[in-house]
């Protein structure tokens, strides 16, 4: 319980859960217990928290270095260790839903992205995720453009709406809406 007191100390004084976990660690707790404990100061709950930690354990937590313990906090930050989720609401998940027929309309999508939109979805960033997926195009001959564009402006609308004065999702919503026009033009030359 100390521990754990002492995580949302650091994190309510500014420390990030990388910081915090690096704070923790450095005084000889245990890493495992370390990001526990900064898990339980951000609110995620044990049995989450148990599973994203044993994700984790073996590359990450099972044989601590002396001198890496910020490293490592950086690592399970960017892992999503430390990722609050957000409920989403009836909007936020159409929103969502818009997205993940995006993705399918790629025609493949890097690992790296995926990760990253994923941990988006999570924390309820979905602004992050749409000007994401509004600066990617579908790859040649294995995506849909048609579909994946209209997806972006259908998710683009309802973020807008929402945001009205937020001129990166309007930018972005007028460039998805180019990028169909262009798509729609390319398919009528070729027929």
């Amino acid at each position: 319980m100390r521990l754990a007191l002492t995580a949302r100390h650091l994190v309510d004084t500014g420390a990030t859960p990388a910081e915090a976990y690096a704070t923790l660690a450095r005084r000889s707790h245990p890493p495992v217990d370390a990001a526990r404990a900064v898990c339980h100061a951000l609110g995620i709950p044990s049995p989450e928290a148990d599973h994203r930690l044993a994700d984790c354990f073996d590359a990450l937590l099972a044989d601590p270095r002396p001198g890496t313990e910020a490293d490592t906090g950086e690592l399970l930050e960017a892992l999503g260790v430390f990722d609050v989720p957000k409920t989403l609401d009836a909007r936020d998940l159409v929103i969502v839903d818009h997205f993940l027929s995006a993705i399918d309309a790629l025609g493949g999508i890097r690992a790296g992205h995926q990760h990253g939109l994923a941990r988006w979805f999570v924390t309820g960033n979905l602004t992050a995720a749409y000007l994401s997926l509004a600066a990617t195009h579908p790859r040649p001959g294995t995506g849909d453009p048609d579909h994946y564009w209209a997806a972006l402006i259908a998710a683009g609308e309802l973020l807008s709406s929402s945001a009205p004065s937020d001129t990166r999702i309007r930018s972005a919503l007028a460039r998805c809406r180019d990028h169909a026009t262009v798509n729609t033009r390319k398919s009528a030359e070729s027929t």
